[in-house]
């Protein structure tokens, strides 16, 4: 079978595209140029894509290139933005897996033959009695990446290969020190690409869109504080506030940037036990009722009840056993059956 991998320079992509070459696939490796910024986090930076080429040299397979950074920067980064103008708290890595790993390079590898394109990803891909195929939480439970995988369509899953799935990350990096792999130390990329650690999210944003004042007030709306930049307050955000130390910790609880207003209050005001989620994806039917529900990449699952939301394409769901701390807008709701994803979407 002729298959693309998908290496970003790690060590899970390399190690991918070895027991590929070892089951006897014709292996290609490519290395999606997507972020032409400043980058040292991550897995766009110039030596990642180095990496990448040296590791498969070392596999003696081919190693190419797609620039696809116009389809990044109107799929991941001008969301990304606009995202924090309107008070949302984005997921850049969720989008570019949705418009980029598993859609643009589906495309590509299409039309140059390929039968199938594999990622490094810890997450696995599991048959249906009725065939059918579903995601699945990897076999490390504390490197699973299900969770950002959610947006991929069940009917692109046939042509989908996650070799390291079944694999501890300490079983990967093994395996790539049995094989010489130059990535075998390598350490795990953890932040989002186009940010800088230097500069971070406020040099990047500031450089994009003006970063305007807020007002802190309370839940009476009496004025309590200011911030230099409403733009960078996230729901659930307590640190940056400058209300250290002033009584009971105090936490962002709703964010208005259009009118300049943070809405600050105690850890028991970020508590809901409902939410509305757009922006469906499903592995097969909407599936309602109660399902398991995750709310972060490595959060915990959650009981919840799905039901019809009030909007065509939107669900209802509310925690059953009580409260939990508020998802913040923008960020995925994830719904479980025991390890399979049965879909997911964005809180609203």
């Amino acid at each position: 079978m002729k298959v693309l991998v998908a290496m970003s320079g790690g060590v899970d992509s390399s190690v991918a595209a070895a027991l590929l070459v070892e089951a006897g696939h014709d292996v290609t490796g490519v290395t999606m140029k997507l972020w032409g910024g400043d980058s040292d986090t991550g897995c766009c930076s110039v030596a990642d894509v180095d990496d990448a080429r040296r590791a498969a040299q070392q596999l003696d397979v081919d190693h190419l290139v797609f620039n696809f950074g116009d389809d990044f920067m109107a799929r991941v980064v001008e969301p990304y933005v606009t995202a924090h103008i309107e008070g949302r708290t984005p997921n850049p890595c969720i989008e570019c897996n949705r418009h980029l790993k598993f859609d643009r390079l589906l495309d590509r590898a299409d039309a140059l033959g390929f039968d199938a394109v594999a990622t490094g990803h810890h997450a696995r891909i599991v048959e249906r009695p009725d065939g059918g195929r579903r995601l699945a939480r990897g076999a490390d439970a504390a490197k699973d990446q299900s969770y950002v995988l959610y947006v991929v369509p069940s009917r692109d899953l046939a042509r989908v290969l996650l070799p390291v799935g079944d694999m501890t990350k300490a079983e990967v990096r093994a395996e790539a020190t049995r094989l010489g792999l130059r990535t075998a130390d390598k350490p795990d990329s953890q932040d989002v690409c186009f940010i800088t650690s230097t500069g971070g999210r406020r040099t990047f944003l500031g450089d994009r869109i003006e970063l305007r004042p807020g007002r802190l007030v309370d839940r009476t709306g009496a004025e309590v504080g200011r911030v230099d930049a409403v733009e960078l307050v996230t729901v659930g955000q307590r640190k940056g506030l400058g209300l250290a130390g002033e009584g009971e910790p105090q936490y962002a609880v709703a964010v208005d940037v259009a009118a300049g207003v943070v809405t600050v209050g105690a850890a028991a005001d970020l508590l809901a036990d409902r939410v509305v989620v757009g922006d469906l994806v499903w592995s097969d039917e909407p599936m309602l009722g109660p399902v398991l529900a995750q709310g972060s990449a490595h959060g915990d699952p959650r009981r919840v009840d799905v039901t019809a939301g009030d909007h065509p394409g939107t669900v209802g769901v509310r925690w059953i056993d009580g409260p939990i701390r508020r998802i913040a807008a923008g960020q995925s709701l994830v719904f479980y059956d025991g390890d399979e994803v049965l879909g997911g979407g964005i809180v609203g």
